[in-house]
C-alpha cells in the first residue's frame, strides 16, 4: 500500500516484492490489498474540523477515471487551511464531474457541515463557478485572486515578442510594497502597454482589486497568500503519482490515492509551524477598535 501512494505502478510493485521476498502479486491483488486504504482516507477526509481557519486555499485537478467502458475526466478538489495558531491543514478532497459552482458548492456544504468556521481569506484562481461559491459560503471573507494565476491570464493576452516585458512591469504592480506604489506601477503598465498589449491591460485593471486583496494584511503575511502556491504544490504531488496510472479504473480508487496521500503530506505539516499569527492576532484588535470607533462616529453623527 505505500509503494502505491508513493507513486509506484502495480507492475513495479509486483517486480520489487519477488526481487525482495520471492512472492508474486497479480494487479488485482494489489488493488485489493489497496483497498484496505480505505478506512485511513475516511478517517482523514471525514473528521471533525475544529477551531477557526482564518485563511483558506483551495484549488482543483483534472485527472482521467473510467466510468463503466467510458474513460471521463474529472475533477479532484483540493482544500487546506491555515489555524489561528498558524500552522497548516489539508481540509479534505473531492472528487467532481468537473469544477464548477455546484461542485463547489458542495465541497464548501460539506466543510462547514463538518465544523469549517472562522474564514477571513479565501485564496483561489477566479474560476466562475468557484468564485460564486465562494461568495455564496464565505460571506464577510475577503477573496484573494491569485496572482500566479492572474499572470498567466496576462501572459496570455500579451503578444510573445512583449511577454518579458508585460511579466516584469506586472510584478511591479503586484509586488509593490504598498497600495500606492501599487496604484502608481499600474497606471505605468497602463501606460507601456495600452496599445501594444490592450488586453493584458483590461485583463490587469479588471483583476487588480481581488489580486491586492491580501495588501490589507501586515506585510509579513502577504507573500505566502498571495498566491495559491502551497496548494499547488501539494497537485504537483498527487500529479506525479496519477502519471504512472494515467487512467484511474474508477473514482473510488482516486479518491484513495489522493486521500491517502495527503493524510500523509497533513501529518508532516502538522509538525511545524507554517506563520507566526501573533502579529496577525494585533492586527485583528486594532482593526475591531477602528471598527468601533467608527460606528460611534457613525452613530453620533
Amino acid at each position: 500500500m505505500e509503494m502505491v501512494v508513493q507513486g509506484v505502478s502495480t507492475r513495479k510493485v509486483n517486480a520489487i516484492t519477488e526481487e525482495l521476498c520471492g512472492a508474486s502479486f497479480s494487479k488485482s491483488t494489489v488493488s485489493g490489498l489497496c483497498a484496505g486504504l480505505d478506512a485511513r482516507v475516511r478517517a482523514f477526509n471525514e473528521r471533525r474540523l475544529d477551531g477557526h481557519y482564518p485563511f483558506l486555499l483551495v484549488d482543483a485537478l483534472f485527472f482521467k477515471s473510467r466510468d463503466d467502458d467510458r474513460v471521463v475526466g474529472r475533477a479532484a478538489l483540493t482544500v487546506s487551511g491555515i489555524t489561528e495558531n498558524g500552522k497548516r491543514e489539508i481540509l479534505g478532497v473531492r472528487i467532481g464531474d468537473t469544477e464548477s459552482f455546484s461542485t463547489w458548492d458542495e465541497t464548501f456544504r460539506w466543510l462547514k457541515g463538518r465544523g469549517l468556521g472562522g474564514v477571513m481569506f479565501v485564496i483561489s484562481d477566479s474560476h466562475g463557478g468557484l468564485t460564486q461559491a465562494i461568495t455564496k459560503h464565505f460571506q464577510g471573507a475577503s477573496w484573494q485572486r491569485c496572482q500566479v494565476h492572474l499572470m498567466r491570464n496576462l501572459l496570455s493576452f500579451s503578444p510573445v515578442k512583449l511577454r518579458s516585458e508585460v511579466a516584469a512591469q506586472a510584478k511591479l504592480v503586484l509586488h509593490a510594497h504598498d497600495m500606492v506604489e501599487a496604484n502608481r506601477q499600474l497606471d505605468v503598465f497602463i501606460e507601456r502597454f495600452g496599445k501594444s498589449a490592450p488586453k493584458a491591460v483590461a485583463c490587469l485593471e479588471e483583476g487588480f482589486t481581488d489580486a491586492m486583496a491580501v495588501m490589507a494584511l501586515p506585510e509579513a503575511y502577504r507573500r505566502r497568500l498571495r498566491t495559491t502556491n502551497m496548494q499547488e504544490r501539494l497537485n504537483e504531488e498527487i500529479r506525479r503519482r496519477e502519471r504512472v496510472i494515467r487512467i484511474f479504473p474508477n473514482d473510488e480508487s482516486a479518491l484513495r490515492l489522493m486521500g491517502a496521500l495527503l493524510a500523509e503530506f497533513n501529518e508532516t505539516w502538522a509538525e511545524r509551524l507554517y506563520i507566526n499569527m501573533d502579529e496577525f492576532k494585533e492586527w485583528l484588535v486594532k482593526r475591531s477598535e477602528s471598527d468601533v470607533v467608527s460606528n460611534v462616529v457613525t452613530m453620533a453623527l
